[in-house]
């Protein structure tokens, strides 16, 4: 199989308006800053935690604080139960069209192919939703993981000639703790040998740094670059906690403002510039449990996604023009 370069790839099959002119970040910084903003990717929200309003609210709510469309849950629990995605899935896709937004990809429960997955498929295919999440394989027993790699490998193969039938792209989300992958290298071991029409790496700054330190999440991102074809936006901060029973401090993760985290979020999208991405980027606000720095309302859930929003654009309009040669601005925070 001929490797493709992410640009080649983008470009043949994904269809983004913006990677059909072949030019990065960078590239489109010619036309900074007059028009620079003419030149970003899609921006969307992950719907769990706005999953108390209907969709038509969710697509409203999103269209006025700038959002381009959403990243729609449809999993058990989630905005649309799986078995009820034919009925619903299309009169979402049509509120959202009536408000002015798009639902961009699904994030699903999906794991291995069944008629469920399949009808769940066709009907995002048909809708012209052309990417999914799949839902997680689990690291169960140390001094397996090489097997439960290949196990997962199976699965995702017949996801894989399930889906290309119906033109979506089943992507593999990275997620630390004990998923497969919690990381890019072993989400390159189970991408390698698909091709990236087939299969896709939805990438994420918080995970890959939670796992991948100061650089692990840098070399995930240059292993999988063909295959990138999500990434979520979300940032956390490590918190001290108890000390277990020989007196180690233990320490937790928790989802922050975009702008506060420990993962380089300016850094981040820089590389995924150099490697031709400027699709598909979900922002994950996460702010309504025990897992965020702080509980949030709905209402003021949104309002930092707005803020959280507005900072990944400036990151990319900044670094758009740094990189042809522009002053930094100050980004704005929201």
């Amino acid at each position: 199989m001929k490797e493709l370069s992410r640009r080649e790839f983008v470009a043949g099959s994904l269809g983004i308006a913006a990677a059909l002119s072949g030019r990065g970040f960078a590239a489109a910084a010619e036309d900074a800053p007059k028009g620079a903003s003419e030149k970003m990717p899609t921006f969307v929200a992950f719907s769990e935690s706005f999953q108390g309003w209907s969709i038509p609210e969710v697509c409203r709510r999103f269209k006025e604080i700038g959002l381009d469309g959403l990243d729609l849950t449809v999993r058990p629990g989630g905005h649309i139960e799986p078995a009820n995605a034919a009925k619903l899935l299309p009169e979402a896709a049509k509120a959202a069209s009536d408000a002015g937004v798009r639902i961009a990809m699904l994030t699903t429960s999906i794991t291995e192919a069944d008629p469920q997955a399949e009808e769940l498929i066709a009907t995002a295919g048909g809708l012209g939703i052309d990417r999914i999440k799949l839902g997680y394989y689990r690291y169960t027993k140390f001094g397996e993981l090489a097997h439960e790699i290949d196990d997962a490998k199976t699965k995702l193969a017949g996801v894989a000639k399930m889906a290309v039938r119906h033109g979506v792209l089943p992507c593999v989300h990275i997620h630390s703790g004990d998923t497969i992958p919690s990381g890019g290298a072993v989400a390159y071991l189970l991408l390698k040998d698909f091709s990236p029409r087939d299969l896709g790496a939805y990438v994420d700054p918080m995970h890959m740094t939670v796992e991948g330190g100061n650089d692990g999440w840098r070399q995930g991102l240059d292993l999988l670059a063909p295959w990138i074809a999500i990434s979520s936006l979300k940032n956390c901060v490590w918190q001290a906690g108890e000390r277990d029973s020989h007196g180690a401090q233990q320490w937790s993760f928790k989802k922050c403002p975009l702008a506060d985290g420990i993962a380089r979020i300016p850094d981040y999208v820089a590389r995924l510039d150099e490697v031709g991405y400027r699709g598909l980027f979900t922002l994950h606000s996460e702010y309504l449990d025990g897992g965020s720095w702080k509980q949030l309302s709905v209402e003021e859930c949104l309002q930092q996604t707005k803020a959280d929003l507005e900072f990944a654009k400036g990151c990319l309009l900044n670094y758009a023009r740094v990189s042809a040669g522009y002053a930094p601005a100050a980004i704005p925070l929201g």
